[in-house]
């Protein structure tokens, strides 16, 4: 089966090298977004999914935009059986659609997080179970007919690098599952009265305040390592767990001083914290940070 593959980060490059490692499929171009500047000094850094397709001698092709005539002339032109997405970053249009199946692998059970942040929006409203979802692709953002969906658990204290490892790997089996079985699955429509809907992600909403335990804890579950959650004086909190959900507080009064962390106080609930990192200054453990700042029980953490 001639396969057309689209995608960008890491989730996508799983989903491609089981493709490519399948017998009986063969990829015969590959579509990602541009390569990027990274870092200070700026490198253009082509995406993980373009390194591997070049690994393997596969054409890989990298519009700005998919929408351009030229580009989706181009596609026509490449004979397909179908067309998997996985991340990509861009929506296909009709014309791309109608070519061959587009099969796209989303991290969530849908309708629920379409968008761009589905794995992140799980652990923020601390669900304890979601999926990934193969889903014909149209014209709209991840509203397509629904092909299957497998899901998994999600433990009260994971984080958002472990779901996405153990998300990618569902949705390499899926993908493979998908393709091979594809006539015996019937597409069902999804509920639109019940979709909901994630933004991507900015540096901006890692701000936290100590207001709600568990939504504070939730934060730094899907926020770690970036963009890290901090405090409005800067403070990045690295590492924390929760402490409890329920007692009533002083927002930021330290509770309890013990040999490697700190409990403090949230209108609702609790935290522990065992390291921090102040603006512009290297990550350090929480009582070296107290003891410099000549903070005690009772005062404040801010």
């Amino acid at each position: 089966m001639r396969i057309i593959f689209m995608g960008t980060p890491n989730y996508a490059e799983a989903i491609l090298e089981r493709i490519i490692n399948t017998a009986d499929m063969d990829v015969v171009a590959v579509y990602t977004q541009p390569d990027k500047p990274v870092g200070r000094k700026k490198v253009m850094t082509p995406p993980v999914v373009k390194t591997l397709a070049q690994k393997h001698m596969i054409d890989v092709y990298q519009p700005n935009r998919l929408r351009d005539a030229d580009t989706v002339e181009e596609l026509l032109k490449i004979e397909a059986d179908f067309i998997v997405v996985a991340a990509y970053g861009q929506i296909l249009p009709l014309e791309i659609l109608q070519h061959a199946p587009c099969i796209n692998l989303h991290a969530s059970i849908l309708p629920a997080y379409r968008g761009a942040s589905p794995i992140q929006q799980t652990l923020l409203n601390g669900d304890i179970k979601t999926g990934v979802t193969a889903m014909l692709m149209d014209v709209g953002l991840d509203t397509g007919d629904i092909l299957k969906i497998d899901e998994i658990d999600v433990s009260d204290d994971e984080m958002v690098e472990t779901l996405f490892e153990r998300l990618t790997l569902t949705a390499t089996e899926l993908t493979i599952d998908v393709l091979k079985n594809f006539n015996s699955y019937t597409p069902v429509k999804q509920n639109d009265s019940l979709a909901t809907h994630c933004a991507k992600i900015s540096k901006q909403d890692g701000e936290v305040s100590f207001t709600n335990a568990t939504e504070l804890y939730n934060k730094y579950r899907a926020f770690t390592p970036w963009p890290a959650i901090y405090l409005e004086s800067g403070l990045k909190l690295k590492s924390i767990k929760l402490e409890d959900r329920d007692s009533s507080n002083e927002s930021g009064k330290i509770l309890s001083i013990d040999k490697d962390s700190i409990v403090v106080g949230c209108k609702k609930g609790s935290v522990r914290i065992f390291k921090v990192q102040p603006a512009s200054k290297k990550e350090m453990d929480i009582l070296s940070y107290i003891n410099g700042k000549r903070l005690s029980l009772a005062d404040t953490l801010a």
